[in-house]
């Protein structure tokens, strides 16, 4: 199956069911028109309607004028405040800098305001952003600038700190944002670039839609990362692919009892993923095109979270599902109802269906749930689940967006029947074509345009359902067992904060189901009661014989990952921190 089937009623009728409403916002003249297009030599769907490149999208946006943009500390910029400062840096990077279109610009520092001018400046000159992992050692980030070839570097004093002394002999131009100190003579400050007192000139550029956008580095745990290449289609897309999920869900909303006496304020959300990361970017450029106003934290912290979602109003936020918990973990612990927040929803790792009874229903308000799958090769969500489908397929990333395909395949590459586990495959304009200066990485995941995700998954009924990354699937004595399903039922034990499930190695068995829990402060259960709740929904071979407790939190990537071949080499390390578990 490549395609969801869909529920249908009686034609001629207004429309009503989901299919009905899809088929009417996607059809010709609609206003999101799916047409056929060649994309880098292959015929796939497209929105007839979708911006041309990510520069259109930003001149749109400047549009909002003295709405709030962006909200950082004592920072509050309007939407004209920003586009002043991105056409000044855009004009400087062109004329000072020598960037042109194709040209690399590295971007490495926190989720500053700073970034987001660096981003759309690099947009509006056809140059591509090589977003940097905030998170990366000096010889991570010095591989990815080397890698990419970019000619200039954006960072803060944190990455200044640890590049300064490669940074003159990687790039051309270094800028840096929020410099405390003396810059070393190699560098200019950024705050002198975008508050100079000075008409931008910014030059006009043709830009192809399936240009280079961005090279995003995956996160990689072995060997070095991967840069995949976006096109402006890519991102157009996966905006175009919100917008019109927003869209199916009004067309699908209960009509009001009365006309609203208003017009909705505008979205303000909280940014908890970072940028250098695609759900990060994804949540940039949706809020900037909708006239959103972002709120910005230094790091994540719950009690700030809280503080910024009260004082701001903040209608929306999203994050890995760590965050998620721990956000709601502080409302109830602060007693704080925050009646503005209206949706919720979680991605980059694997979602635990105990997480939507949280985000269900507060103090009588319906939270709106969203999840979604995707990957940075797919340029954020190609699968997503939302509002009343949310709670029928809980255990669902859900359904793939219009102009994708899903497959999933066998080892050998050909498509299975639904409720048969396999490899997920997906292609489509949101999906890149493969990765920068490294054809070899590029055979090994693409095929004819389909990009090989190397998570299992099952299709039933339309719906995708991921059930870990084919890596982690633990073979213990010739039976699968799916980590993230034991995660899952770890999770909707209330004492366990957080849980990490992988395979260690077993003399007979060949592995072994091994976990590290993290249990709530003041909370415990012996291991003998956990195995004999987690035994009501879990096959035997798949309950954990080797357990752990974690005193500190499990480590995750920046991103929201476990780590789980560190943590796999740490419990088998004799020295192993973690205590065991006893009855």
């Amino acid at each position: 199956m490549e395609r969801q089937p869909d529920d249908t009623s009686a034609s001629g009728a207004a429309p009503t069911t989901r299919s009905e409403c899809l088929a009417a916002l996607t059809a010709p003249g609609a206003a999101f028109e799916i047409t056929s297009a060649d994309v880098r030599g292959r015929s796939l769907p497209v929105y007839a309607n979708a911006p041309r490149s990510m520069r259109a999208v930003f001149e749109a946006a400047v549009l909002h004028g003295d709405r709030e943009f962006l909200i950082y500390h004592d920072t509050r910029w309007t939407y004209a405040d920003a586009g002043l400062r991105v056409r000044r840096l855009a004009a400087h990077l062109a004329t000072d800098c020598g960037v042109g279109p194709g040209d690399r610009v590295a971007i490495g520092m926190r989720n500053h305001p700073e970034w987001v001018i660096a981003f759309w400046a690099t947009q509006m000159i056809g140059a591509v952003a090589v977003p940097l992992n905030a998170w990366w050692t000096g010889t991570e980030l010095e591989y990815a600038i080397a890698d990419s070839g970019s000619s200039v570097a954006i960072v803060d004093d944190e990455r200044l700190d640890r590049l300064v002394d490669r940074l003159p002999d990687l790039v051309r131009v270094t800028l840096v944002a929020r410099a405390q100190r003396t810059l070393p003579g190699f560098a200019r400050s950024l705050h002198d670039v975008i508050e100079a007192d000075v008409v931008p000139i910014v030059p006009e550029v043709d830009i192809d839609p399936d240009a280079p956008s961005t090279i995003m580095y995956t996160s990689g745990t072995t060997g070095n990362p991967k840069g995949a290449i976006h096109t402006h289609r890519n991102h157009v897309t996966n905006l175009t692919n919100t917008a019109l999920g927003g869209a199916l869900a009004a067309a699908l909303a209960p009509a009001p009892a009365a006309p609203a006496a208003a017009p909705p304020s505008p979205t303000v959300s909280l940014q908890t993923f970072p940028f250098f990361h695609i759900g990060g970017l994804t949540g940039l450029y949706v809020s900037t095109a909708f006239g959103a106003t972002l709120v910005l934290m230094h790091k994540w912290d719950p009690s700030e979270a809280v503080r910024l979602v009260v004082a701001e109003k903040v209608t929306a936020m999203s994050g890995v599902p760590t965050v998620v918990q721990q956000l709601f973990d502080q409302l109830d612990r602060d007693g704080v109802v925050a009646p503005s927040l209206a949706s919720v929803s979680s991605g980059g790792a694997p979602v635990p269906p105990s997480l939507i009874g949280r985000i269900g229903d507060r103090s009588g308000r319906a939270i709106r749930p969203g999840n979604g799958y995707g990957l940075t090769e797919t340029t954020s969500a190609v699968v997503s689940n939302s509002g009343p489908e949310y709670y029928e397929h809980p255990d669902s990333v859900g359904r793939p967006v219009p102009v994708a395909e899903v497959s999933v395949r066998d080892p050998e590459g050909n498509a299975l029947p639904d409720g048969q586990t396999g490899e997920l495959w997906v292609r489509g304009p949101n999906v890149v074509d493969g990765y920068w200066n490294n054809p070899e990485a590029t055979a090994a995941a693409f095929t004819d345009g389909w990009f090989r995700t190397g998570d299992a998954a099952f299709l039933d009924g339309g719906f995708v359902y991921v059930v870990d990354r084919i890596k982690d699937v633990v073979l213990r004595g010739g039976e699968n067992v799916y980590c993230a399903e034991v995660e899952a039922a770890f999770h909707a034990q209330p004492e366990v904060r957080d849980i990490a499930v992988f395979g260690i190695a077993h003399h007979e068995l060949g592995e072994e189901v091994a976990a590290i829990v993290e249990f709530h402060p003041d909370s415990h259960v012996s291991a003998a009661e956990l195995r004999r709740r987690l035994a009501v929904g879990l096959a035997s071979f798949k309950i954990p014989s080797r357990l752990f407790v974690a005193d500190e939190p499990i480590p995750r990537t920046a991103t929201g990952k476990l780590l789980k071949r560190q943590l796999r080499d740490v419990v088998t390390d004799p020295a192993n921190p973690y205590r065991p578990l006893t009855d």
